[in-house]
């Protein structure tokens, strides 16, 4: 088993620094216009080519309330009619994309996420969902991974029932503060008792997991309030819990203008609202798996980091890093071996992009050499905790220290601070730097001293 992680103050204050979260190397900053649909289509021969595996992310832009909190993609809207003309474009791509594919090609993950999923109305999950397994090779034996993200306030049993007869077995719930002052300060209202029968009805209907999703850092919030919050989370056992740093960036989202800085709390409240949670989750059997996620101990993703075979990509921590991720919908993201893309982010150029036969790729990145090197590194340490360099010289033919010998004064430091453990051999995360593992990566990251640092979350 892992080492617990271990809070180190002096550590955190010298290596909280901004940067990125990693679900892909490059970042999704580096994505440019220059690629399109015809490199998608390469990819997807490719992909044909070698019958990989896939996995599914199909975006549901749509919410009836905003949350001043939120970073997303989304459309906020009461008028529940908006759903159609986006769906007749979202399965128009769906066809347009699978025919480049091959039906022998097994989907073994399916996320819905969104804006709200449960936005659409039960008829039009029906449909989408007998398209997507008219066209893709959807497990029926409830052995893939599943999952639809939920909010409590637009869920309920029959709701729940649907979901389970369609095919998902793991939830999201979104959470973040069960205080209703904070609930207030954010416009997300929601109850405990609310959260809970979403819960018990996943429970009694066999889904095979539920994650919670926590955010501190938000207005209002203090230390004693926020861990009240975790208790009462930790009372309803979920699988894996994500607790997220909440980046106030309101000169790039716009819901975050309404939200009052003054009432943040400071940076040494955050830094005692993550202490006391991981103090309380660890004292509840949780095992850190990396990046604000935490699991039980026989979570698919506790007993991975174990064997040393988890995995990152855009849908997070996972078990499905191997197969080829199919972004569906507006702003989606794919992977396809070596290439990342994205549809566009704007509704109406890609329901209008979709309407002209066209797929509504806008921009995205081809990985180099040097690209595929670096993200097997940063892969490796960001959810092992370690790297053992001749795995890496061996995969990509290089001595790694002479390749990565300008970074080696920075590592040396990293190590005499007890960061991390450097030899000749490897490099291992210490229980101190578990937490700041990004500051680890970020070292590898050959893009970093281009970027804006104020385009990204603190790691802390």
């Amino acid at each position: 088993m892992l080492d617990a992680i271990r809070w180190d103050s002096d550590l955190i204050r010298r290596y909280d620094l901004a940067g990125p979260r990693y679900t892909s190397y490059p970042t999704a900053v580096q994505f440019h216009g220059q690629v399109g649909t015809f490199d998608l289509f390469h990819a997807l021969r490719d992909s044909r080519k070698a019958l990989r595996p896939l996995s599914l992310y199909v975006h549901v832009p749509f919410c009836a309330n905003i949350c001043y909190y939120c970073a997303c993609n989304k459309v906020i809207t009461k008028d529940r009619g908006r759903a159609a003309p986006y769906l007749q474009r979202l399965e128009q791509e769906i066809q347009l994309i699978a025919c480049h594919l091959d039906p022998a090609q097994k989907v073994e993950q399916l996320h819905f996420g969104g804006g709200t999923p449960t936005f659409l109305s039960h008829d039009e999950l029906r449909q989408l969902m007998a398209h997507l397994r008219k066209h893709f090779n959807l497990l029926e034996d409830d052995s893939g991974d599943y999952g639809i993200e939920i909010d409590p306030r637009e869920a309920d049993w029959s709701t729940m029932g649907l979901l389970r007869e369609l095919g998902f077995n793991r939830v999201s719930i979104g959470l973040q503060d069960l205080d209703p002052a904070v609930q207030r300060a954010v416009n997300r209202l929601q109850s405990l008792e609310e959260t809970r029968a979403v819960i018990d009805a996943a429970r009694t209907l066999q889904f095979r997991s539920i994650n919670i999703d926590l955010i501190y850092g938000l207005p209002k919030q203090t230390p004693e309030n926020f861990a009240r919050t975790v208790e009462e989370v930790i009372s309803l056992q979920p699988d894996r819990l994500s607790v997220f740093n909440y980046a106030h960036l309101p000169e790039r989202f716009m819901p975050q203008r309404r939200i009052n800085g003054n009432e943040l709390p400071a940076p040494a409240q955050k830094l005692e609202m993550l202490e006391r949670t991981i103090e309380q989750l660890t004292a509840a059997g949780y095992r850190y798996i990396g990046m604000d996620h935490f699991a039980l101990p026989d979570d698919e993703l506790a007993i991975a980091q174990e064997e040393q075979t988890l995995q990152r990509n855009f849908q997070g921590y996972t078990t499905h890093g191997h197969c080829d991720l199919i972004g569906l919908g507006v702003s989606a993201i794919s992977q396809i071996g070596d290439l990342y893309c994205q549809n566009s982010s704007d509704l109406n150029e890609y329901q209008n992009t979709l309407a002209a036969a066209q797929l509504a790729t806008s921009r995205g990145l081809v990985c180099n050499a040097d690209d595929r090197l670096r993200r097997a590194v940063i892969q490796q340490l960001i959810c092992n905790f370690s790297l053992e360099f001749a795995e890496i010289e061996q995969q990509f033919n290089i001595d790694f220290q002479g390749y990565f010998g300008a970074l080696w004064p920075q590592l040396q430091g990293m190590a005499s601070d007890g960061l991390i453990e450097l030899d000749r051999e490897r490099i291992a995360v210490l229980p101190a730097g578990r937490l700041l593992v990004r500051s680890v990566c970020m070292v590898f990251d050959a893009y970093l001293e281009q970027q804006n640092r104020q385009r990204f979350s603190r790691v802390i």
